[in-house]
């Protein structure tokens, strides 16, 4: 089995408790995690009886942005679709009370980045599942920053999924464990203790993984990027960037400094069908377009063409 695959046979508990602005949903996750808190996978669906579509929306790392992320859930969920605000594992209900937020993400440990993203990728298809029993109305998927990451694999694995926003995010591990402030205790971790693969300095990343654009020409399946010997690309965004066949959505901002510009170039270059836009934002600044993206999202997810 791949890492993003499941036993999908096996019985899914459900628990739903309805709210006044948004129901809880909490689904049996299909694998071991490393923490108890995320052995649920917690969604947020907010509902509209006369939706036209369905969105699973997926936050990046750190509790502290997903009450501002919550915005668009209500805002799309207002304008006639059914949004489904993904939880990420090691964050609020599904982590410990004293952590900020998706500690467990920021490892120079390609095994355990792997496992664990590729775990996200299961939520992501899991609700999906949950999704298909209650609607056949299309299911597309958005994701900010770390979760556009994880929109990225699971655009790539799973075509139940119709289209994909990708908004400030990026892929190619390089620049964004190198480069990246949210990635100091990454780099920290590769200069004093290194890896399994022996990588303790960006020059020897460089030498191990050599011209991301250009090692990726060679994965012709899926299958190939998990026989690749250097296993950062198992989960790098920019491997399977290329086995995106819908159309996508990026959202870049010209004063991003979290995703470095040639993370978010790069995954811009490896995506087939790609419309982007471009804003005069950084990372955090990106709220002040709050109105503009969610705007050209639905026309986009409305668009039929």
């Amino acid at each position: 089995m791949l890492p993003f695959e499941y036993d999908q046979n096996l019985p899914t508990g459900v628990t739903i408790k309805r709210g006044n602005d948004f129901n809880l949903v909490i689904l049996d996750a299909p694998y071991k995690s490393d923490i108890p808190h995320s052995q649920k996978i917690v969604i947020y669906e907010y509902e509209n009886p006369n939706a036209s579509s369905n969105l699973i929306f997926l936050h990046g790392i750190g509790n502290g942005h997903i009450p501002y992320l919550t915005w668009f859930a209500k805002y799309f969920r207002n304008s006639g679709i059914n949004t489904y605000f993904l939880i990420l594992p090691y964050h609020l209900a599904r982590a410990p009370e004293d952590w900020q937020g998706g500690e467990l993400f920021l490892s120079a440990s390609p095994e355990q980045c792997r496992r664990r993203f590729h775990q996200a990728v299961i939520d992501v298809r899991k609700t999906i599942d949950y999704i298909q029993t209650k609607s056949d109305l299309p299911i597309n998927i958005m994701g900010f920053s770390f979760g556009g990451m994880i929109s990225t694999l699971a655009l790539s694995v799973d075509k139940r999924l119709k289209k994909g926003i990708l908004a400030f995010t990026g892929g190619d591990w390089r620049w964004i464990n190198w480069y990246s402030p949210h990635t100091q205790k990454i780099r920290e971790e590769y200069q004093t203790q290194g890896n399994e693969m022996g990588c303790h300095s960006e020059n020897h990343c460089v030498k191990l993984r050599g011209n991301a654009l250009t090692v990726i020409k060679n994965f012709k399946t899926i299958d190939d990027i998990f026989a690749y010997p250097v296993k950062c690309f198992h989960y790098d965004p920019i491997s399977f960037a290329k086995f995106i066949n819908q159309k996508v959505l990026l959202f870049s901002g010209i004063f991003d400094k979290i995703i470095p510009y040639n993370s978010s170039n790069n995954l811009y270059k490896a995506l087939s069908n790609a419309k982007r836009i471009t804003l005069p934002a950084g990372h955090k600044t990106s709220y002040l377009f709050k109105k503009f993206i969610a705007k050209e999202t639905i026309k986009f997810l409305l668009n039929s063409n």
